[in-house]
């Protein structure tokens, strides 16, 4: 069975991408073994502590290059991605040691599912700025462009931080898994 490793891109112990991630994991039961990545104490970028890197990014390096495959679930930030998930991206497209850019780092190669659920876009811009952001040359992680899954929340998720997803909705969730197994083989 395939690991997929899962990248929530809200931190929120109540993350509406958080509770997006787990319709997911239980549509992958028994075809997918799902761990979720916990970045929380990576700290920013700064190439004052790049070498030797701190412990947390060691560890999330780790854990990216044992997954067969990432799955992204983020909200957008104007317009945007979370600066904590861009964070987690610039650590994971830096180089392991000094002067080496010929060692290939961990998310090089990593096919890469993305969803996420937010407001009025449903998460379109991020999704689209993550894509752009994952296949730059030096990051070279495949991203599956089609179909992904964007969640626009109404306002009673919002209000009393319930998330309902219509049947379209878990239709084109399960149509996204089924393309995903696919395409990580």
């Amino acid at each position: 069975m395939k690991k997929i490793l899962f990248i929530i891109g809200s931190l929120r112990k109540e993350s509406f991408n958080k509770k997006l991630a787990k319709e997911v994991e239980e549509m992958l039961a028994g075809r997918a073994t799902v761990e979720y990545l916990d970045y929380s104490d990576v700290p920013l970028m700064n190439q004052d502590i790049e070498f030797p890197a701190p412990e947390a990014v060691k560890r999330v390096r780790g854990k990216v290059a044992e997954a067969d495959a990432l799955w992204i679930f983020s909200p957008e930030y104007n317009y945007s991605y979370p600066g904590h998930l861009k964070n987690l991206i610039d650590w994971l497209s830096r180089p392991l040691m000094a002067g080496d850019r010929q060692t290939p780092l961990a998310i090089n190669g990593k096919k890469v599912a993305l969803s996420g659920a937010g407001g009025a876009s449903a998460t379109a811009k991020c999704r689209g700025k993550l894509t752009e952001l994952l296949t730059l040359p030096f990051i070279r992680a495949e991203v599956m462009t089609e179909p992904q899954t964007g969640i626009q929340l109404n306002m009673e998720a919002w209000t009393e931080g319930r998330m309902m997803l219509t049947e379209e909705q878990m239709t084109n969730l399960r149509l996204q898994v089924d393309a995903f197994l696919e395409y990580i083989g």
